[in-house]
């Protein structure tokens, strides 16, 4: 689950993580009387959605009057904003963050994410704040710093000293200042079972402090049942439906780009159906994964969800019976093509327990876009094939 920045900030306003003051609105006239509020004479108009990029998106603007904060509050608001994270299709905007100006003297990036590589959190950090990391990444990796944390001992002092002196800190004031920051950070990456924070541009001011200047956090949704704080901070129109639908019925969704929708019972078999069609020449819709327990309503379901994208052009459905026998699934298949209007060639490929009688149930069973797979191989073959409607 990720949750928009003024959200993060008020996470971060918990553990003592200095953020400049800011006021969300939904409306134009909150955005003024925001500005208002908080005073001064130079605003930051910020819009909120689950995407980093806004910026180079034109979704955050600095505003230098009142009436500048109420032109750009209306420009903002209700727009489609694109960024590379969003896709082209972009994300509506509902809400937007007034925040008072900063005294940027320079502009740092800084996260903790999870390594699955080195299992274990990681702090990254650049002298190259406020750009896309990715680009810094691909074009200067060495400005980069990776400090991996071992759970087990936490944030300590020569991590801290890794940090500073791999950003070029040499203020021993400052380096204080960051020291207390990252280790905040950290302690609210921990206590919040964050899998992700990402705070870009982390900006050193001209009194030296370190502010968070954005704020970015993904968690580990396992984990939500302990996190009420967080969990209330979810914002389902920034997610997408089809997804929402699915967890409703048990179901693990995630749409993609391509044109094979995929029904699977497990995530590693998920993976492995989709790079098999990626390896026989096609591409996949989506990863659903139906889990141990697939019957006639769970997959009707997820014939429903993966044809609410016009892409799909054919189904795979790949499914080891070992909880549950394949002529049961296979029964079941075949019932929910009944239940929901299939239009599009359906490959299934079943084995584990009783496959042979789940094949032969299937063939019988006269549904003419229902087509059997031998096996892995063969099934993603003739999935691809049905998607390129070839015979």
């Amino acid at each position: 689950m990720n949750i928009h920045e003024y959200q993060a900030k008020q996470v971060f306003a918990k553990y003592g993580v200095p953020t400049p003051r800011g006021i969300i609105a939904e409306t134009v006239d909150q955005a003024v009387a925001n500005a208002e509020e908080l005073g001064g004479s130079i605003w930051v108009v910020k819009a909120q959605i689950h995407a980093g990029g806004r910026g180079l998106g034109g979704g955050v603007k600095l505003a230098k009057s009142i009436d500048e904060v109420r032109e750009l509050a209306d420009e903002i608001l209700g727009m489609t904003l694109v960024t590379h994270q969003t896709g082209p299709e972009g994300k509506l905007v509902n809400k937007v963050y007034i925040e008072e100006g900063a005294d940027i003297q320079d502009e740092l990036y800084f996260s903790v994410v999870l390594d699955r590589a080195a299992e274990m959190p990681i702090i990254m950090a650049s002298t190259e704040g406020g750009m896309d990391i990715e680009t810094v990444a691909e074009n200067t990796p060495e400005k980069i710093i990776k400090i991996e944390i071992d759970p087990a001992i936490g944030f300590q002092g020569f991590h801290a000293r890794e940090l500073i002196f791999g950003l070029g800190i040499t203020d021993k004031a400052e380096q204080k200042k960051l020291m207390k920051f990252a280790a905040s950070i950290y302690k609210v990456y921990m206590d919040t079972d964050a899998e992700m924070i990402e705070i870009n541009p982390l900006v050193k001011t001209g009194a030296g402090d370190f502010i968070a200047l954005d704020g970015k956090m993904g968690f580990d949704n396992s984990a939500l049942g302990r996190q009420k704080f967080i969990a209330d901070m979810r914002d389902i129109t920034e997610e997408d439906a089809d997804e929402m639908e699915a967890a409703k019925y048990g179901l693990s969704y995630v749409a993609l780009d391509g044109e094979i929708g995929c029904m699977v019972n497990g995530a590693g078999l998920a993976m492995g159906t989709m790079d098999t069609i990626n390896y026989m020449g096609g591409t996949p819709a989506n990863f659903l994964d139906v889990g141990g327990s697939a019957n006639a309503e769970t997959v009707a379901k997820g014939f429903e969800i993966i044809l609410q994208n016009p892409n799909v052009k054919a189904i795979f459905v790949n499914i080891f019976g070992g909880i549950v026998r394949c002529d049961r699934l296979a029964n079941g298949i075949i019932e929910a093509t009944k239940i929901t209007d299939v239009n599009v060639p359906v490959i299934v490929r079943l084995d584990g327990t009783n496959a042979p009688e789940a094949a032969e149930i299937l063939k019988n069973a006269n549904i003419a876009n229902l087509i059997v797979g031998d096996d892995l191989g063969d099934g993603a073959a003739k999935a691809v094939a049905a998607a390129k409607g070839e015979k």
